[in-house]
């Protein structure tokens, strides 16, 4: 039985240094702050015995928060909700009963940084249209206000002076208004905080006059939308009551037709509708179940915009992939050829090389004009000469086994192959020394590529300088390429496929493949594979 590796001081310490807030998360926590303050006074309105509100904004803002920048602001969420509520006096510190309150106000927080952590872990290794965007959002804001009720449910039952509710009925009536307050707060507030966040981070807030097909789609979701609202309002003036049915079907099917934004915006004028009329004085068992009905609504609808955004991306994924392998196809004929010429030339060409350097050999001590074009010619056939060498041993196939492979020569051949075309370009390629005790094991052509297409990414991308570096880091090597993209500079033509093949090729191996963009626009592109040797 393999014993049990419990986690080293490192990862120990990673993890504490991941979950303490950077400077740059600090005006995001300050605005977390403001925002939950109105948000939780917004709630008042829609209060009830036992929960705080059947709809709660709050929970929106701290999803937003958590998924735009991580499960790992999770501890320091909960700290500004604590020092909130302190300020608000929902916690009296000394009060018999504060520890308990702390628990209350911490335990959602700690429920929602969870549940996004796990849906993202869970997406990224799915390979059905639940791991495909928008899809893990929809499913972690249905999940987190129902994992909070549950949570709660045993401390509701064990402490019901916490929520002034006695009994199981009560005690599930409040946790039901708890689930639907969070649920209809998540599902109106995040999407359109989400979608401004990464408009201001994309840059794309100009406004554009909408184009005939947009007025289309408009008008045909709002006569659907506007059927359904009519069906519900006629059954209800005949005395049926306020059927959900016709608008939580229109909501669907506008989701699934025109996708999350026209979804959401249609969930938007269903609760416009109802919102204000649940706002006033009316029995709790009637506002209960306008909204529940609301929130059924509101998660269908949801879901089917996100599934439908998911199919849409899940398509081009497919169209992209299918490229790749036309690509691939070619490829593969062009390899064919190469090899086939490549072995034609070698021959004769290393027959000149010989020659030429006889040449330079009798000549040195001859007219210096003379010896100075022998000299040209050697140089020029022994470079060609290993050129071609190189070409018929990258083409071959007797490299297509995994073998130890020293990092230095595979980034000498990832040198030969891009010198070319970064002087081309008038990019200089800087390629730092590289420890000769590095040692890999791997494809040495298909690393080759992965780096090479990496490397011509950056060329094509900036202008100036390339960096190339490899160095270690504990039981792995790192290597490292480094640009500066300046604004100036439009998207480059190509199928963009090069980032993905390189990143296929190193997963392939057992690494992981990273980029990131630092303050001042240096893009690295980071690989990392395990070092023969190393202690795992």
């Amino acid at each position: 039985m393999p014993a049990l590796r419990l986690p080293t001081p490192l990862a120990i310490r990673a993890a504490v240094h991941a979950a303490v807030p950077r400077p740059a998360d600090l005006p995001w926590l300050v605005g977390y702050a403001v925002a939950f303050v109105i948000a939780h006074h917004v709630a008042a309105g829609w209060g009830g015995q036992g929960y705080y509100s059947l709809l709660y904004p709050a929970a929106g803002v701290r999803i937003a928060l958590l998924w735009s920048r991580g499960p790992r602001l999770t501890l320091s969420i909960v700290a500004t909700e604590l020092a909130v509520q302190t300020a608000a006096g929902i916690i009296v510190p000394g009060h018999p009963d504060w520890l308990a309150a702390a628990v209350g106000v911490a335990r959602p927080g700690l429920v929602y940084g969870l549940v996004v952590w796990l849906v993202r872990f869970v997406a990224a290794r799915s390979h059905s249209s639940l791991g495909v965007a928008p899809m893990p959002l929809g499913l972690a804001a249905v999940s987190a206000p129902m994992a909070v009720a549950l949570v709660a449910l045993p401390w509701s039952l064990l402490s019901p002076e916490l929520t002034g509710v006695v009994g199981l009925r009560q005690t599930i009536a409040s946790l039901t208004g708890f689930a639907v307050g969070d649920l209809l707060g998540v599902l109106l507030i995040a999407p359109p905080l989400l979608w401004a966040t990464q408009a201001v981070q994309d840059g794309r807030l100009s406004l554009h006059r909408p184009a005939l097909r947009q007025l289309a789609v408009l008008g045909e979701a709002g006569v659907v939308l506007g059927v359904a609202i009519a069906a519900s309002m006629l059954l209800a003036h005949i005395g049926l009551g306020v059927p959900a049915t016709p608008a939580l079907l229109a909501v669907a099917w506008i989701g699934l037709r025109f996708g999350r934004t026209m979804g959401w915006l249609a969930i938007l004028i269903v609760a416009a509708m109802v919102l204000p009329y649940t706002a006033s004085d009316m029995p709790l068992a009637d506002r209960l179940e306008f909204h529940m009905s609301l929130a059924s609504i509101v998660v269908v609808g949801y879901l089917a915009g996100s599934f439908a955004d998911a199919q849409v991306r899940a398509q081009i994924a497919l169209s992209r992939r299918d490229r790749m392998l036309f690509q691939a196809e070619r490829l593969k004929t062009l390899r064919a050829m190469s090899v086939a010429v490549i072995h034609e030339i070698s021959q004769p060409l290393s027959t000149l090389a010989i020659e030429a350097k006889h040449l330079h050999e009798i000549t040195v001590s001859t007219d210096p004009d003379i010896a100075q074009t022998a000299a040209i010619i050697d140089r020029k056939a022994a470079a060609l000469s290993t050129l071609v060498r190189r070409l018929r041993r990258f083409g071959g196939r007797s490299v297509d086994e995994p073998s130890a492979l020293p990092v230095s020569a595979l980034i000498e051949t990832v040198s030969a192959l891009t010198h070319a075309e970064a002087k081309a370009a008038r990019v200089v390629l800087e390629i730092a020394p590289v420890d000769p005790d590095f040692i890999i094991m791997g494809q040495e052509i298909e690393l080759a590529q992965a780096i090479v297409n990496l490397v011509r990414n950056a060329v094509q991308a900036c202008d100036g300088r390339v960096t190339l570096s490899a160095r270690r880091h504990d039981d792995q090597l790192e290597v490292t390429v480094a640009n500066r993209c300046p604004d100036r500079r439009g998207p480059q033509p190509g199928m963009g496929v090069g980032a993905l093949v390189a990143r296929a090729i190193i997963e392939a191996h057992g690494g992981t493949l990273d980029r990131v963009t630092d303050g001042d626009g240096t893009v690295r592109a980071t690989l990392s594979l395990q070092l023969v040797g190393a202690v795992a």
